[in-house]
């Protein structure tokens, strides 16, 4: 077959779980900043009103948000999945995102044939708070039949690569593991006292702060009850928007820490403020290759979190021990309070993961691995 001249310009369709600020939406943000003007980006999220990403990608990007899109929701019958199928029609590439967008893929491939449908690549990040213990088998075989007409299956870490060849039973060569990167020097910046909006950071403060998406799966109660150990005046900066602020608050609360509790919402461009930041923090029940903590390691802070995913090989050497066995709670409260007491530590760990993040996570990797990617899968020679 031919490959595409490239004539007309490429049309992307993106069916995401949800396009609220978390990690995987703000990579797509940067590809979709990354690809320029002359690609047209559709973005629908599987929940209503969750596009909270949409304020990471530039100004003038070509990206619309339909309202009328068929729901991603509800039961995978044959009538709803062929009319997300034809919704698809019109564009060069479909890109689905985690198992939100499951009902998508099955509707691809039971009608791509019939319909003439585009090819689609679907992107695994991790699990939601239902599947981060234990995978539900009913979903398993669902992604097994899903997934049977996909022209590809991005994970960006070797714990979700091995879920996908084994569990999911995908052929290798579909599978493609792409590590999650950033731009790696722009994390290198002194930020501003007032860098982020709506906390100042005062003399003789320090800070544990973390960026996420408010989701049960992240668990940040538990992040508040672990800084709970450390004394004035250690603060914590909880950076992001979602459903379970309150929760949050009011395990802080509960905790008599309210006054020390910060959250300033959802922040864009972290490479202003993180560096805000003494020690970074994450509590996920479930994680795969956090960009966050890369964004940490880049910004040269030490980090303490559960052995989730990818994470205890992500960090340099001398960070392990404050990675947590997540089955013992108390032990990210003892791994921040170790790192809050010793201020060579922090900067000796620090620096040591800033160079692994520049050695192995730097975003031109990352861009150039999706670019050909979605060429090929398009049949172009390159984006645009």
């Amino acid at each position: 077959m031919s490959r595409n001249k490239d004539v007309l310009p490429p049309r992307i369709l993106h069916l995401h779980s949800t396009f609220d600020a978390g990690g995987k939406e703000l990579r797509c943000a940067r590809l979709i900043n990354a690809f320029g003007p002359k690609v047209h980006h559709t973005i629908v999220s599987a929940e209503e009103g969750a596009y909270g990403a949409a304020k990471a990608i530039t100004p003038g990007a070509n990206v619309s948000y339909p309202a009328d899109f068929p729901s991603l929701q509800g039961k995978p019958t044959p009538a709803r999945c062929q009319a997300i199928a034809r919704r698809m029609a019109a564009h060069s590439l479909v890109l689905t995102y985690n198992w939100g967008a499951m009902d998508a893929v099955m509707g691809h491939t039971l009608f791509r044939d019939k319909l003439g449908l585009p090819p689609l690549i679907h992107h695994e990040d991790g699990f939601g708070e239902d599947e981060a213990q234990r995978r539900k088998l009913r979903r398993t075989w669902f992604r097994r039949i899903a997934l049977g007409k996909s022209n590809g299956l991005v994970v960006p870490s070797e714990t979700l690569e091995g879920i996908a060849l084994t569990e999911w039973q995908q052929p290798i060569g579909r599978v493609k593991r792409i590590a999650n990167g950033i731009d790696t020097k722009s994390f290198a910046r002194k930020p501003e006292k007032d860098a982020l909006r709506g906390v100042v950071k005062h003399d003789g403060e320090f800070w544990v702060g973390t960026v996420a998406g408010l989701r049960a799966v992240k668990n940040l109660p538990a992040l508040v009850r672990a800084f709970a150990k450390l004394p004035e005046p250690w603060q914590l900066v909880i950076v992001g928007q979602g459903p379970e602020e309150k929760a949050i608050r009011d395990e802080a609360e509960r905790l008599d820490i309210s006054h020390r509790l910060h959250m300033p919402g959802f922040a864009p461009d972290p490479a202003r403020y993180i560096g805000l930041f003494d020690i970074f923090a994450l509590s996920s029940d479930s994680e795969q290759f956090p960009i966050s903590l890369v964004e940490a390691m880049a910004a040269g802070l030490p980090v303490a979190a559960p052995a989730v995913g990818d994470i205890a090989d992500m960090v340099s050497e001398g960070n392990i021990p404050y990675i947590a066995d997540p089955a013992a709670p108390d032990e990210l409260g003892n791994a921040l309070l170790s790192l809050s007491q010793d201020n060579d530590l922090r900067k000796a760990v620090g620096a040591a993961n800033c160079d692994r993040a520049r050695e192995k996570y730097d975003e031109k990797t990352m861009i150039a691995a999706y670019r050909r990617l979605y060429s090929s899968a398009m049949r172009r020679d390159s984006l645009p």
